[in-house]
């Protein structure tokens, strides 16, 4: 990575220039920094297979890391923070070299050549000196062998070549010594002086294969390098690749051989070019610093070193050493450099006129930058305009499928955690850490988002939410920069004409929306007026309006609902409500949603508390004193709670609509923005709001309806439904034909059903409704038997077949109604109970006290002995022994309770699933229809008001709905 360079230290130009990911100039300034780019620090490189056809059997183990950090640091003492990559990388070859013929050639400290140094070489004795001596071979750590190819270009011709072992601690004079054994040279009888380890070099060469017609492929070297006696020729093999065309190889010459043959290779490319005075004092630069261990022990041969300035040949002496083989790459390029700045100049001749000389090669790296060609296999974001011009670059290129614009910086400013990953830096003051995404995968199209609260603009218009983007769309961020997307994956099949250029006089309108808010679509007045004509009489489920609407149309829909002004359905006001969740959710900010529901939330709850207390101030017991109470009657209850129900209704399906929003926000927007969880905190509250007025409703109704209840239940009890001429209804009578005795109790029963289903409250709500309903009936009813029972003879045969009939025609009545399996489970206490007291006395008095347990499962022991010992068997007759309970239960007996408790009632669980409400198609409804061109009229109203008189327009055209 880029980044990854510029912290390394990299060249100073580039990290000045902070180069985006994927454009690449082909300068000649810049093919150092290119090549320094692959070279990586010493403590990370491993051994492996590379072109000078060296093949390693094993990943060979890194060199130990205290070792080579210490060299690092000292290099990078040494280097200063004005020292680029290639002068770091140079200083890791420093040879010891001492005692070699040449290697002393630089001079020592004292002599003239030594003021010439620069004040890093300077510290190199110093630093060689702090450095730990090299372990004896036999001491040092054994790591995985690697074969590498050692070529006897000194001692033979052709391609013959020997292959040594190797490690990663092996040195350049550790394999003289073994390649001059496997070549035989070493310790043979009649070898001489120039036969030993000091005689000979190994040489990092480059060069190429001569071409196919020139022969059978001879090597043909034209770079050398002599390596010092204390270099690790993996670690060097491993530091750089060479180019496509170029071969590279280690050769085995003659010490002397090599230094002549080195010495003439750089005295060539030293003259060649016109512009090599400018690359020189890189170059000392360079060699100066990779001296290493030599400076600091001079061979025998290096004497005080010539005076500067004596001669070339001992210019190139001293200028030859360590010298790096990215250098002389730099010097065989010059040819090559002048042909490509003609080639330029030619392109652009106004700028060859202006002031592109051969002394300047700057203004040619200017001109180099300006002939850029565009990816042809990633997308790519074209600069229209910058912020800076000295730092804006032309082309940002997709590296990425997902790609981030934004400022960067050291930390996020939240406790100091690191910076939001950034793709490409935008330096303008407007710009956000992390101001906008685009993602763009392997099919079109990509899609664009923006950060909360980042300024940016999609074709011309304000990017509030995600959208698709297509080639040649405008994406603009802050006040500054301006982008054109372009992606040539999809080979031109994008739009042949960009979305953002003004439409054509007398083409299709894309829609209402555009047509009230873009004044650059060729449209005259009237056509514009049509358009917003037929949007604000329009059946389509759309309401727009602005954040500063917001607060008068969400109270006058919820006043509308409250009022019970119009003829509106009963889920209309959450319908309207949710166009405006939806607007919200679709074209405004990330932001607004959440506000918006809190507000909404807040809005419906001090409505519903409004008309709870308005119901209980007319109730009979509130009333002043000596106004007689008159008992509630099922259609007084039905009028009185028909608010509360519609209510109930609308705002259950707004819940559900509202937390179907809220996931698609939570999956929409960025999971790294700082104020997701901010927003989904305020969602959960404006949803815990709605909750609460759900409960509250509920409450009050089955309030209200037991109420009622409470004083129709006794006659369940007490009337008798074989009265003299009356004849039993069957299943599914109406109401009219049951016994007079029932028909209140089934009247306040039918009240609630007809209100459920006018209000189209949700099924699951309407089934708690009626069970916690027939949970009270059951309750009060047993309890009223339970206390019967106690103060005069209740429990008879007779009474108990009575009851036993009347129970039976609710249950059937409500089987018709849908009612029936609710029932069943919610009376099944109170039906056990009658059922004990209907069974025959005979039959009675042989049952013992576990049968009728068995019998009888959903009574407690209190309730069966309390019934059991207040049975009438007759005058002079009590309980038979058989009926007394076991010593086991005893104690249940004499500590329960024989009343069932009103606060064991079923909890209330609200409905799960998606919301009936539907916004999609036309609006079939007429008063919904005339409801929702009300509000469109009002809020355009109030966006008039806002306008000076002489700007207002009249009112549009009225079509009939």
């Amino acid at each position: 990575m880029l980044s990854g360079e510029r912290k390394e230290g990299g060249s100073p130009r580039f990290g000045k220039l902070h180069l985006p990911v994927g454009l690449w100039i082909n300068s000649p300034r810049k093919q150092l920094a290119k090549l320094g780019r692959r070279w990586p620090s010493a403590a990370s490189v491993k051994s492996s297979s590379s072109d000078t056809g060296s093949r390693s059997s094993e990943p060979l183990l890194p060199p130990p890391p205290h070792v080579e950090l210490r060299r690092v640091g000292a290099v990078k003492a040494a280097g200063g923070a004005s020292g680029s990559r290639a002068k770091r990388i140079s200083q890791l070859f420093r040879g010891s070299g001492t005692g070699t013929a040449g290697s002393g050639s630089a001079g020592g400290p004292g002599t003239p050549g030594a003021a010439q140094r620069w004040a890093s070489e300077k510290k190199l004795p110093e630093l060689a000196a702090g450095v730990a001596p090299e372990p004896p071979l036999a001491a040092r750590a054994t790591a995985p062998p690697g074969v590498l190819k050692i070529f006897g270009a000194g001692l033979a011709s052709g391609a013959n070549y020997k292959s040594v072992l190797a490690t990663a601690r092996s040195t350049a004079r550790e394999l003289v010594a073994e390649a001059l054994e496997r070549y035989g040279l070493a310790g043979s009888p009649g070898s001489g002086p120039g036969d030993s380890v000091d005689a000979f070099a190994l040489c990092d060469a480059l060069g190429r294969p001569a071409a196919a017609g020139a022969g059978n492929g001879e090597w043909r070297a034209e770079h050398l390098r002599v390596l010092g006696d204390s270099e690790r020729p993996l670690l060097v093999q491993e530091l750089w690749r060479a180019r496509p065309g170029w071969a590279r190889r280690f050769e085995l010459r003659g010490r002397e051989e090599a230094r002549r043959l080195e010495q003439e290779a750089f005295g060539v490319a030293d003259g060649e070019g016109t512009g090599a005075p400018s690359w020189r004092p890189q170059k000392n630069r360079s060699r100066a610093a990779s001296g290493g261990a030599a400076l600091a022990s001079p061979g025998p041969g290096s004497g005080s070193g010539p005076p500067a300035g004596s001669g070339g040949k001992e210019r190139s002496e001293n200028l030859s050493l360590r010298r790096s083989v990215s250098e002389l790459s730099l010097q065989g390029r010059r040819r090559r450099q002048q042909e490509r700045r003609q080639q330029a100049l030619s392109m652009a001749p106004g700028a060859a006129e202006a002031q592109i000389g051969s002394a300047d090669p700057g203004d040619f790296d200017q001109l180099t930058q300006c002939l850029i060609q565009a990816p042809s296999n990633h997308p790519y974001f074209l600069l229209l305009q910058g912020y800076q011009d000295a730092q804006d670059f032309v082309v940002y290129v997709m590296t990425r499928e997902q790609h981030v614009f934004g400022r960067g910086g050291n930390s996020s400013g939240r406790g100091g955690s690191p910076a939001p990953y950034v793709d490409t830096f935008l330096n303008a003051p407007d710009i956000l850490p992390r101001h906008c995404t685009v993602r763009a995968g392997p099919e079109p199209p990509a899609m664009v988002r923006p950060s909360r609260g980042a300024p940016v603009t999609h074709n011309g218009c304000l990017l509030l939410r995600e959208a698709e983007l297509h080639p040649g769309d405008l994406l603009g961020m802050g006040e500054h920069f301006l982008f054109m997307y372009k992606d040539p994956r999809t080979g031109g099949s994008g739009p042949a004409r960009p979305p953002w250029l003004p439409a054509r006089p007398g083409a299709t309108p894309p829609g209402p929306g555009w047509a009230f808010s873009c004044r650059l679509c060729g449209r005259g007045l009237q056509e514009r007026g049509e358009a917003l004509a037929a949007y604000l009489d329009g059946r389509e489920p759309v309401l727009r309006f602005r954040p500063r609407e917001e607060e008068a149309l969400l109270g006058e829909i919820v006043r509308a609902a409250a009022a019970g002004a119009g003829d509106l359905p009963p889920l209309g006001p959450a319908t309207l409500l949710a166009l405006c969740v939806q607007h919200s959710a679709r074209e405004l900010e990330l932001g607004h949603l959440p506000r918006l529901l809190g507000r909404l939330a807040r809005l419906i709850k001090e409505a519903v508390w409004e008309k709870i207390k308005e119901i209980g101030d007319r109730q009979p017991e509130n009333h002043p004193e000596g106004v007689p109470e008159v008992p509630l009657t099922p259609e007084a209850v039905s009028v009185e709670l028909r608010p509360l129900m519609l209510w109930m209704a609308n705002t259950t399906e707004l819940l559900s609509f509202v937390q179907e929003k809220v996931m698609e926000m939570e999956k929409e927007a960025d999971q790294e923005d700082p104020q997701l969880c901010n927003d989904l905190e305020l969602c959960d509250e404006a949803m815990a709001l709605l909750d609460e007025v759900i409960m509250c409703t509920f409450q009050q109704s089955v309030y209200y309806l037991t109420k009622t209840l409470y004083s129709t239940l006794p006659a369940l009890l007490d009337s008798n439904p074989f009265t003299a001429g009356a004849e039993l209804p069957g299943p599914g009578a109406e109401l009219g034909a049951m016994p007079p005795g029932l028909r209140p109790t089934l009247g306040v029963f039918q009240a609630a059903l007809e209100l459920t289903s006018q209000c189209e409250l949700h099924p699951d709500l309407v089934s708690q409704t009626f069970g916690y309903l027939f949970f009270f009936s059951n309750a009060s009813l047993l309890n009223s038997l339970m206390e019967r029972g106690q103060g005069r003879p209740f429990y008879q045969w007779s009474r108990a077949v009575q009851i036993r009939t009347n129970l039976d025609l609710v249950l059937d009545w409500l089987q018709g109604a849908g009612l029936g399996d609710i029932a069943t489970e919610f009376f099944r206490k109170l039906s056990m109970a009658v059922n004990l007291l209907c069974v025959p006395r005979t039959s009675l008095l042989k049952a013992s006290w576990s049968s009728l347990r068995t019998d009888h499962p959903t009574l407690t022991p209190a309730q069966l002995h309390h019934l059991l010992s207040h049975y009438q068997l007759g005058p002079g007759h009590g309980p038979p022994p058989a009926w007394d309970p076991p010593p086991a239960e005893r104690d249940a007996v004499d500590t329960g309770d024989i009343f069932e408790s009103f606060s064991s009632h079923p909890p209330l669980i609200l409905p799960l699933g998606s919301s009936r409400l539907r916004l999609t198609g036309q609006v079939t409804d007429d008063a919904l229809h005339r409801e929702l061109r009300r509000l469109r009229r009002l809020l355009w109203d109030l966006e008039q008001q806002e306008l000076p008189a002489n700007h207002r327009h009249g009112p549009p055209v009225v079509t009939p709905p």
